[in-house]
């Protein structure tokens, strides 16, 4: 155990303490959500990759945002549900590292990809005309590879600056997963400089990704109050909204957690937070970019026929 200076060697998720009857439901809400999860993220991956209309980079960046999701999803969710679902609450010490690694990856890497596809909507916007030469395969490739190599150095450098801290307070994880805020606490050494650093690295990773996604759509917006139709201005605004909506939902959560500083924080009101950026948010993003796209709805329609068609023949 972790009291009286003995080195740490697993943790404790506390998760979210609540009566027998309270866990067990909440343990299948979640269940449920990352079922829905899996099958709208996957679904979007394959519908995508099997429909030729949506062979274009814009589609190419969504693909790549539902495999994250899926992967985001399921660094945190299995583990929480095997806390809620059962009396094992014990994490080891190079679990609890390898899932804060993947968990900060997948959230850098969506920070990034979001900025991307909003290039890509400024480029598909404000020069149509150039679009196809300037959103080449290689441009896409290079973009998102991009976007996971700057994830991957965000992620070496926090995990690193993370457990390397002296874990001797306790073991005891008042979280249900393991997250920087709840790990602090458990410091028995000053870690202001390794906050410093690991806060830096989030304020940069974010107000980049915000700065790209605001500068994008200060120009889309003035290519928008250009067009003199109301029904051209509603088209191409439409094409930017389902964007829009996932930037909105997932980088509020993000700023509340990450850029308010860990000083008088409540790690109750951080849980219900978490829940959303980690299980509800992976679970929305499909039906976001679904509901709100034509093309879309087009290809699930033509699958789902084609599933009809089969049964009958």
């Amino acid at each position: 155990m972790a009291d009286n200076g003995t080195v740490v060697t697993e943790f404790i998720l506390l998760g979210f303490q609540l009566p027998t009857g309270l866990q067990m439901g909440l343990f299948f809400g979640f269940l449920v959500l990352y079922v829905i999860t899996m099958v709208g993220n996957l679904g979007m991956i394959i519908l995508i990759q099997r429909d030729s209309r949506l062979q274009t980079p814009m589609y190419f960046f969504l693909c790549h945002l539902s495999f994250l999701d899926v992967c985001y999803s399921s660094v945190i969710v299995p583990q929480s549900l095997e806390t809620l679902g059962t009396d094992k609450t014990a994490i080891t010490y190079e679990r609890c590292a390898t899932q804060f690694f993947f968990f900060t990856l997948c959230a850098s890497t969506e920070c990034f990809l979001l900025a991307v596809m909003a290039y890509d909507r400024y480029v598909a916007v404000c020069n149509p005309l150039l679009y196809a030469t300037a959103m080449t395969p290689q441009t896409c490739l290079g973009l998102v590879a991009a976007a996971y190599a700057g994830a991957m150095v965000n992620a070496v450098i926090r995990t690193g600056c993370t457990f390397s801290i002296s874990f001797c307070k306790s073991n005891h994880v008042d979280f249900f997963f393991c997250d920087l805020p709840p790990l602090l606490k458990l410091a028995c050494s000053d870690t202001t400089s390794r906050e410093r650093v690991i806060y830096l690295l989030a304020f940069l990773v974010i107000t980049t990704s915000i700065s790209v996604i605001l500068i994008s759509y200060f120009f889309i917006i003035q290519a928008i109050l250009k067009i003199h139709t109301a029904g051209g201005k509603a088209k191409t605004f439409s094409t930017c909204a389902s964007h829009m909506t996932a930037v909105a939902l997932f980088f509020g959560t993000l700023i509340f957690i990450y850029l308010k500083g860990n000083m008088g924080k409540s790690l109750g009101e951080d849980k219900i937070v978490s829940v959303f950026y980690t299980v509800v948010i992976p679970m929305l993003n499909p039906m976001i970019y679904s509901l709100r796209n034509k093309e879309v709805k087009e290809a699930l329609k033509k699958v789902l026929n084609g599933m009809k068609f089969s049964q009958v023949d």
